[in-house]
């Protein structure tokens, strides 16, 4: 055979390795860039700087992150940590290159937890795991953690990007979140939750960051392309889709700084039935009244399109309610003017009465 004619089976990267072994390996030739990540620590250098807070020592670049306690204000903390990511709404946002606001959802997720034990988030840090680094692509997603981190009011101070040929496709990539926050002693929630408080609904953005599986396969079943006009908003089906998650921090502590706060509970995988018995004693119920609020029409464009049943809405999204905060009857009209006054739209939605179903729905919700 003529050495200088490639026998057809040989693929262009293959024809590249081989070309780099004869020259000596290369990590390059073998698909991980180091120039660009370390492009990617420059450019995003500035964005954890806009999310600097008291407590925060240094900058990125050490092997570690530092942060002072003492100096964030706190005497004798316990401190609250949290992780999760953004799951299949990745898929959606690769799918329709729109990788702006997916930080946000990362951040969401972690934080919002965070808060309904009372704590403060005080830093995160990010997991960044792709293919092959693009680094415009990487740079906007990690711009939308920053403006998460200052939604919440935490550092941004550090996070690993991991380039992966073997493990991802091409430009795939996931995305996961760590956070750490802290509550002064004494303060953690829940507390002191009794039959008769009251639950307040805080509205959601839309679906936030779980059951997009389930969206994804109904979007299938729409016949829709992501481009197309969204049949429940405004904009494309892709953007109404990929609305960020809520983040709830500064409306929630704003109710536990004034006391009104008994328990709260981020309504996420779950929905309402799976998430509010989490911060509920034995004994009492949750009965939730379905009609104390409209759902945003993106629910019931699920539910119609998929064919979706009442229950199985409820099991897997939030259905309009992203967060539930706890309080006692005498206190519905401050906290409703608080969270009103804080940006949130919020509502009564049930109380809790004594009883062994950990939730009751009185009664149905309205597509």
């Amino acid at each position: 055979m003529d050495p200088n004619v490639l026998p057809q089976c040989h693929t262009v990267s293959e024809v590249a390795l081989n070309s780099s072994i004869q020259n000596g390996l290369t990590y390059a030739a073998a698909g991980v860039d180091i120039a660009a990540g370390d492009a990617l620590v420059d450019a995003i250098k500035p964005l954890a700087k806009s999310t600097n807070r008291p407590g925060v020592m240094g900058g990125l670049g050490g092997f570690g992150a530092l942060f002072d306690l003492r100096a964030a204000g706190f005497t004798d903390p316990v401190l609250v940590s949290s992780t999760d990511g953004v799951g299949t709404k990745l898929r959606l946002a690769i799918d329709a290159g729109r990788h702006d606001t997916v930080g946000i959802d990362l951040v969401a997720m972690c934080v919002n937890d965070l808060v309904v034990q009372g704590a403060t988030p005080l830093f995160f840090l990010d997991y960044f795991a792709t293919g092959a680094l693009d680094v415009a692509q990487a740079a906007t997603v990690v711009a939308g953690i920053a403006e998460g981190c200052r939604q919440a009011g935490c550092a941004l101070v550090g996070g690993e990007t991991a380039e992966l040929p073997g493990m991802y496709h091409g430009g795939d990539y996931d995305l996961a979140g760590f956070s750490v926050g802290a509550a002064e002693r004494g303060t953690l929630l829940p507390r002191d939750v009794a039959a008769g408080d009251v639950l307040i609904g805080l509205a959601s953005s839309g679906v936030h960051s779980n059951g997009f599986s389930l969206v994804r396969r109904v979007v299938a079943a729409s016949g829709l392309g992501l481009d197309a006009p969204s049949p429940f908003g405004v904009g494309t089906l892709a953007g109404a889709l990929l609305a960020p998650t809520r983040i709830y921090v500064k409306s929630v502590l704003a109710l536990h700084a004034a006391g009104l706060l008994r328990a709260a509970a981020h309504i996420t995988g779950g929905g309402l039935p799976g998430n509010l018995p989490r911060v509920l004693p034995a004994g009492l119920t949750a009965v939730v009244d379905g009609s104390a609020w409209a759902p945003p029409p993106v629910f019931g464009w699920l539910a119609r399109t998929g064919a979706v049943a009442a229950e199985e809405m409820l099991r897997v999204f939030n259905c309009g309610i992203g967060m539930v905060a706890v309080v006692r009857p005498g206190d519905v009209d401050a906290a409703l003017a608080l969270l009103a006054g804080a940006g949130e739209v919020a509502m009564p939605i049930g109380r809790l009465e004594p009883g062994t179903a950990d939730f009751l729905l009185a009664a149905p919700l309205a597509w």
